[in-house]
């Protein structure tokens, strides 16, 4: 999407859509080498230039940015995701001090829900009781519920980081359960999907979901029946006597299917209302992508200077906020647009091409809607 197309849509009264989600980066680093990271190993290399974390200053005018576009728009609620590399590195003091100050600073009758999306290892249970009282939920990003499910996360000098997960998990089932936001997942469809799915279903997530590995038509994903592998995953989902979990991939697919205005990053065309805050205030777009190129998140915005809102007129912003106007040609033709919505966006791009393509997924997203349509259509009947 160019300059000119941006100026187009404002002049069809094509309005932005204020961010209400807030990926503020607390720290730039990680305590884990995951080989397969899409944050240090992509295209982008800009986090060597990131401060290692957020100052006190960054972090202060993060708090008044956020709610002065709370405030210029009036939101009834706004999410606050602490994110890095290890948000934790930063210290669950640091960050309920962040949240607490945020919620000072928005409007009265402005929710602020805040959650840490962590790698797990250094949760302790002094920990969870400092976010607990901070109101601040937990997210944990694994690769399965089993030890070698997780091999390739390990840290620095290559110790296994799954026995301090399984110890996290533990606690957030247990006595940190009001705290447990749920599991993040990418898919490997090397992996068994349905005892990938039981281990995590053992860790008991309340919410889990599976996300594609980032890559693109430039860098293709490893070869692999990625629908194949989430079909088989929503049919022990869907089947089952009575659902441990709620699974947003498969929630937001359903939704869409039935004509309901859901959407995730990855599926629907509902605008795209979420920005990054780096760890030196630099305003950037959603970090999948880094993986296309050099600079590709960027927006030549940061908070020192420049508000929020000035994000919602960037070309890039703006194409994921244009619904079908910013799909290629095939998608648009395709009947599944309004569900699929074109896939990530990331995953649309090719070197010298730009974003203006199908997803790099675009047979197995098809594989999995024709899959859970099929599903539903059936149980409908069925119950009709």
């Amino acid at each position: 999407m160019t300059e000119f197309s941006v100026a187009r849509l404002r002049d069809r009264g094509v309005a932005a859509v204020p961010f209400d989600q807030f990926v503020v980066k607390v720290h730039s680093r990680c305590n884990l080498a995951c080989r397969y990271c899409y944050m240090y190993f992509a295209a982008d290399g800009g986090w060597r230039r990131q401060p290692v974390t957020a100052s006190p200053e960054v972090l202060e005018r993060a708090a008044r940015r956020i709610a002065e576009h709370a405030a210029a728009h009036r939101l009834p609620a706004v999410s606050v995701v602490l994110h890095g590399g290890e948000p934790l590195l930063a210290g669950t003091a640091t960050l309920a001090g962040f949240v607490a100050r945020i919620r000072e600073l928005v409007p009265a009758g402005c929710a602020v829900h805040a959650a840490v999306q962590t790698n797990g290892t250094l949760l302790t249970a002094a920990r969870l009781r400092e976010l607990a009282a901070a109101r601040i939920g937990v997210g944990l990003s694994l690769d399965g519920g089993l030890a070698e499910h997780n091999a390739q996360r390990a840290d620095h000098a290559g110790r296994p980081a799954w026995p301090a997960i399984r110890r996290a998990a533990a606690l957030l089932a247990g006595p940190y359960r009001h705290t447990y936001g749920g599991v993040l997942c990418v898919v490997d469809p090397a992996s068994d999907p349905e005892q990938v799915y039981r281990s995590l279903l053992d860790l008991d997530p309340p919410a889990l979901n599976f996300l594609l590995p980032h890559a693109n038509w430039s860098n293709p994903p490893p070869p692999g029946r990625y629908g194949d592998w989430l079909a088989t995953v929503f049919d022990l989902w869907w089947d089952a006597g009575r659902r441990r979990t709620r699974i947003r991939l498969f929630q937001e697919a359903i939704a869409l299917l039935l004509g309901a205005p859901a959407a995730t990053e990855s599926l629907g065309l509902r605008p795209v209302t979420a920005v990054v805050i780096e760890t030196d205030g630099a305003i950037e777009q959603m970090d999948a992508l880094k993986t296309a190129y050099e600079g590709a998140a960027a927006t030549g915005l940061d908070i020192h200077r420049h508000p929020l809102d000035a994000a919602l007129d960037h070309p890039g912003v703006a194409a994921r906020q244009a619904g079908l106007a910013a799909l290629s040609a095939t998608c648009r033709a395709c009947p599944l647009a309004t569900v699929c919505g074109g896939g990530n966006y990331a995953h649309r791009y090719r070197a010298g091409e730009g974003f203006h393509h199908p997803s790099v997924y675009c047979a197995d997203l098809q594989r999995l809607l024709h899959h859970i349509a099929h599903r539903v259509a059936t149980a409908t009947v069925v119950s009709a």
